[in-house]
């Protein structure tokens, strides 16, 4: 997830007022009940970032419990997921299945330690798994690029060290998960009496899935749509194609979804998530007005000079690091959009 600017259209209402509250003051949002048989929980970011991960819990016919992204665990501990369990009368023995939509690790970090606690399966897109499996390589590849960015000197090694050879998918003592289920899109997620399809929503990340449980009328966007978050482009590992026009296909697959309670990754819970895609679209379109007027403005830059010349949130003067990073390849996948890649200079 990335924090960027919200687009100008009004964020949707919150569905949940506890959960609107609770982003307001800076708080968790309590254990709440979505359905029957459906709750959703919080389980804070680690290092530092003041937000947290809405874990949501489904009880099958069974009696079983599947978690639709668990968060993170940098160091194993799953106490808020035991209390946040306990709190609805359940046990964390009582999950057998981790659906994931995203390798993140505020979405995927806990998946490994609830496994080696329950025994349950991992369930993640295909081409999730293959980006975990390609890390190492995509960040030593992710170093070429950054050298023809045009990156002040003082600033390079801080890019590199946050997407390129020094990038780590922090998940935590416990490792990576090895996933049971590889899903592809439509696949049918095995929670007993219930119907809850993956959603292949690339962009994000390749693998990005929403979840669709149609006849609970809920749709589990992961990082896909959130109600006030422009979500971070390419953020999944390098791609055969462009992320951009991914994402922007991604959210024209919501359409048909238009009647079910959005049920997000963070923040809260609204309806209408056809009118928040359509704003984030339009988010992406005005981004790359700015590119296409940068180009037109400059004479054969590198893509520095190109992002420097587009409105990100404080200016790229002010990022280093993954933030910088995120803003550079955004801006190259615009310019790439726009079918003007020859136009930038390699430094």
């Amino acid at each position: 997830m990335t924090t960027v600017p919200p687009p100008a259209a009004p964020a949707p209402e919150p569905i949940s007022p506890v959960q609107a509250a609770a982003l307001r003051d800076g708080v968790l949002p309590p254990v709440e009940q979505v359905r029957p048989g459906v709750w959703t929980l919080a389980v804070p970011f680690r290092f530092g970032v003041p937000d947290a991960t809405l874990v949501y819990v489904l009880e099958g016919s069974d009696g079983a419990l599947a978690l639709i992204d668990p968060g993170w665990s940098a160091d194993g501990s799953l106490d808020e997921l035991r209390d946040g369990l306990t709190s609805i009368g359940r046990r964390l023995e009582d999950v057998s299945l981790v659906a994931v939509t995203h390798l993140h690790a505020d979405h995927l970090g806990a998946a490994a330690a609830v496994r080696s606690a329950t025994g349950a399966r991992i369930a993640m897109h295909r081409l999730e798994v293959e980006a975990l499996d390609r890390e190492r390589d995509d960040a030593v590849a992710n170093d070429a690029d950054i050298a023809t960015w045009g990156v002040p000197e003082d600033l390079r090694a801080g890019v590199v060290e946050a997407w390129g050879s020094g990038r780590r998918i922090g998940l935590g003592r416990v490792g990576r998960p090895a996933a049971d289920l590889l899903l592809e899109d439509g696949d049918e997620l095995p929670v007993a009496g219930r119907s809850i399809r993956a959603l292949w929503t690339p962009g994000h990340t390749t693998g990005h899935v929403c979840f669709v449980d149609e006849p609970d009328g809920l749709l589990f966007t992961g990082d896909h749509v959130l109600p006030r978050i422009n979500s971070g482009i390419g953020l999944g590992g390098r791609t055969p194609t462009n992320p951009l026009g991914d994402y922007l296909a991604s959210l024209g697959r919501l359409d048909r979804y238009d009647d079910l309670e959005v049920c997000p990754g963070h923040e809260y819970r609204f309806r209408g998530v056809v009118g928040r895609a359509r704003a984030l679209a339009r988010h992406r379109e005005e981004r790359s007005r700015h590119v296409a007027e940068a180009l037109d403005s400059l004479h054969e830059p590198t893509l520095f000079e190109v992002a420097a010349r587009v409105p990100f949130s404080g200016g790229i003067e002010t990022m280093t690091g993954f933030l910088l990073a995120s803003a550079l390849t955004q801006t190259a996948y615009h310019v790439a959009l726009l079918g003007r890649s020859d136009e930038v200079r390699p430094a």
